[in-house]
């Protein structure tokens, strides 16, 4: 998964009711490409290159995971839905919206589809001005200028006008949590959505340390064989890194999110180990689990089996390759289970089968949603 990256985008309208195509295209942008981390106020303009109306413009910097091509796409997505016609003429022309992806970081790129930074900004004082408003210091990666030397220098004699109305900034507001765990098979992506989350609302990420366990390959290979040292290991690192990572934070104040539970041990043992062996396990558990804080809230992503699997398939770890599919349905059915005869945990079931909320941010902010709603 990507992380995230600042771009700038400018937007602008010189048709119908022009504060409020540049509203819904902020708002379409944190539905569909990112958060918003700053608006700048609105200027107006005359049209640029042609006759016509006045121009509303600003400028705003979000944060996206997105590659800077799907960016593109998503905005030209979001022109077609606010009603922008295909141009009808070579050159500039009236418009309802127009979004520009003015910088990408500080990528330089060229291809037949984009070319960053947008290799005007220099020349235009509606993109400018508002940029400045917001990123007075941010360097031109190409021209090695910022943006206020820029401002100051351009040749563009254009008459820009302050406009008193100010754009709202759309945000999310997640509830207070304090200690968020987030639960799932093998492949639902329970990492993917706690990592998110921990970037987007600065939380402390808790991530299993699972990739040096050098049962995991062997029991994948020979699960009779290598259940019961796999899962007391994963016991003790479990164990030992909640403590480690919970110890370290403070529990009144820092919001944490973990892509696991501790009780995820317990599900685990029951599907894969003989009944002796899980009920000495079991004993184990509970001796070390009482010591352990409990999250606020357990979140439990499910998704269905196929989709586990191609999801397998796409991340590519050799050992999981041959994960077959019942012992899949196992670990699901051991969840479900687990949940229905939970009554100390606060737990919300997200079934997210028909949902990519890497891919699609829409998706994103209804598994957000559904966990607010818990």
């Amino acid at each position: 998964m990507k992380k995230s990256t600042l771009a700038y985008l400018a937007l602008g309208s010189n048709q119908g009711d022009k504060l409020q195509n540049l509203q819904n295209a902020v708002n379409h942008i944190f539905k569909k490409v990112g958060g918003i981390v700053q608006i700048s106020p609105i200027y107006k303009t005359p049209a640029w290159g042609f006759e016509g109306e006045d121009f509303y413009n600003a400028c705003l910097v979000i944060e996206t995971r997105f590659s800077p091509e799907a960016v593109l796409s998503k905005l030209l997505l979001i022109e077609e839905l606010l009603g922008r016609a295909k141009k009808t003429k070579f050159g500039y022309e009236n418009r309802l919206i127009d979004i520009d992806l003015l910088f990408y970081g500080d990528e330089i790129l060229t291809s037949q589809q984009l070319i960053l930074p947008h290799p005007r900004i220099a020349e235009r004082k509606f993109v400018l001005y508002p940029l400045r408003d917001i990123a007075a210091e941010f360097l031109h990666p190409v021209l090695k200028k910022t943006i206020q030397v820029l401002a100051e220098e351009t040749t563009d004699a254009s008459k820009i006008t302050a406009v008193s109305d100010l754009l709202e900034t759309p945000k999310f507001n997640f509830k207070n949590f304090k200690y968020l765990a987030i639960e799932g098979n093998i492949g639902a992506g329970k990492t993917s959505l706690a990592t998110m989350i921990s970037e987007d609302f600065k939380a402390k990420l808790i991530t299993e340390r699972f990739k040096d366990n050098p049962f995991l390959p062997k029991f994948y290979k020979d699960q009779t064989r290598y259940a019961f040292p796999l899962e007391m290991s994963f016991l003790a690192d479990r164990y030992q890194q909640l403590l480690d990572d919970i110890s370290q934070y403070d529990l009144f104040s820092d919001f944490m999110v973990a892509d696991y539970d501790v009780y995820k041990s317990l599900i685990f043992a029951k599907v894969t180990l003989q009944e002796e062996e899980y009920n000495l396990y079991k004993k184990l558990f509970s001796i070390m689990y009482k010591d352990l804080a409990k999250p606020d809230l357990y979140v439990y992503l499910y998704q269905n089996t196929e989709r586990l699997l191609e999801n397998i398939k796409k991340r590519g770890r050799n050992y999981e390759q041959e994960i077959p599919a019942d012992y899949l349905e196992n670990i699901n059915r051991g969840y479900l289970e687990f949940i229905k005869n939970q009554h100390h945990l606060n737990v919300k079931v997200i079934d997210i089968s028909e949902l990519d909320f890497v891919n699609y941010r829409e998706d994103y902010l209804q598994v957000l949603e559904a966990i607010n709603n818990s």
